[in-house]
């Protein structure tokens, strides 16, 4: 069984971001959403996956979120908009 990694962003209603890696990203949003973990994003309410990609091994998934930590706000909006125009909530199409 292959295994495959995210990275992803989520989003609050007021506009904070928060990027992340996981190895089951239905069951990470859900925690984020659910305000499961205390830290930074059940603080700020950051909830909604705006975007995100699959990776192959945990080495690139990590490499790629360490890149976009690195990224002041307009960058990592341009992200997301390129995939995502809309800022929809992306968890939906999870399940």
């Amino acid at each position: 069984m292959e295994k495959t990694f995210h990275v992803y962003i989520v989003a609050s209603a007021s506009g904070v971001l928060y990027t992340g890696m996981t190895n089951n990203l239905v069951r990470r949003i859900r925690e984020h959403q659910g305000k499961q973990i205390p830290g930074f994003t059940r603080s700020y309410n950051v909830t909604k996956l705006v975007w995100f990609e699959v990776h192959g091994t945990a080495f690139s998934a990590i490499g790629r979120e360490k890149q976009i930590k690195t990224w002041g706000r307009a960058k990592k909006a341009a992200l997301i908009e390129a995939a995502n125009p809309q800022w929809k909530d992306l968890s939906a199409e999870l399940r």
